[in-house]
């Protein structure tokens, strides 16, 4: 769905975005992580047809981006990270509209609003809505005409617990209608979770490119951390596949003297520090 060559981009003289080159296929959800000011936004810009002027090429479902034309958009669908809506018009009235600039027929209204739990309020002004609504609204806004590719822009940014667990679900949802989802986030918890696999961006450049499994893996195995008592308390750790010769952890177990034992493993921050020197915040 998208092929991006040697891509560079400057709003100077200085480079922002260098030697850019990766693939994303048919019905993945591709991550691009990285920290404010990374390029992750001007490279979203590139590929939705906005930014022109830059060298190499970025191919998005078979059209170069800098010649696109407005069929272009008839297949890409976009939820930005702040809501796009008119605030003195309904709900409806807005995906009414919205649906009308788009040559072909999409999916019902009704079942959208259904299907993020809005059918109740669809005539309220979107003024009106808390901060989750609007970005459920803004979601469905991105699928009206059924796009096969999906640009997500910091989909659960500022949610409540709640709001956040559902975005990921109808996210998901979509992932089995087979769309291509790029997605746009510093939230290292939603790429794990959500990401088949994730780019890792800072300074303009593609630090790494992996499943999310992959990266923490490859920089550390997972490790067990124990305590137990002995005149004070003691903690000691060892990697998960060194269990079996760890042999005060075996006789603290054959003892019952152990009082915690916990595994970890690096997360994605942890691994994107080591490799870009920067943190996701």
């Amino acid at each position: 769905m998208i092929q991006v060559n040697d891509l560079y981009f400057s709003y100077t003289t200085k480079p922002f975005i260098e030697a850019m080159n990766f693939t994303v296929e048919k019905g993945e959800i591709f991550g691009f992580l990285g920290p404010s000011g990374a390029g992750k936004s001007t490279l979203q810009k590139i590929l939705l047809g906005m930014l022109p002027g830059y060298r190499g090429s970025a191919i998005v479902n078979g059209t170069e981006c800098r010649h696109r034309t407005n069929r272009f958009y008839e297949n890409i669908g976009v939820d930005f990270e702040f809501s796009t809506m008119y605030e003195k018009l309904s709900a409806r009235e807005n995906l009414q509209f919205f649906s009308s600039l788009y040559e072909k027929s999409g999916r019902p209204i009704e079942e959208l609003l259904e299907m993020v739990g809005l059918q109740n309020d669809a005539d309220k002004r979107v003024a009106d809505f808390s901060k989750g609504m609007k970005s459920r609204l803004n979601f469905i806004k991105a699928l009206l005409h059924d796009p096969a590719l999906l640009f997500l822009d910091e989909p659960t940014s500022g949610l409540d617990p709640a709001n956040n667990r559902m975005m990921k679900d109808l996210i998901l949802e979509e992932k089995k209608r087979e769309k291509t989802i790029l997605l746009t986030t510093h939230n290292m918890q939603d790429a794990t979770e959500l990401c088949d696999r994730v780019a890792f961006i800072a300074n303009g450049k593609i630090y790494a490119l992996d499943s999310p499994h992959n990266l923490i893996m490859s920089k550390g195995a997972t490790r067990v951390t124990y305590t137990w008592m002995d005149h004070g308390e003691h903690t000691a750790s060892c990697p998960i596949d060194r269990l079996s010769g760890d042999e005060v952890l075996q006789k603290l177990i054959a003892q019952n003297r152990l009082k915690s034992i916990h595994s970890s493993e690096p997360t994605l921050n942890d691994i994107f520090m080591e490799i870009t020197g920067r943190t996701l915040l």
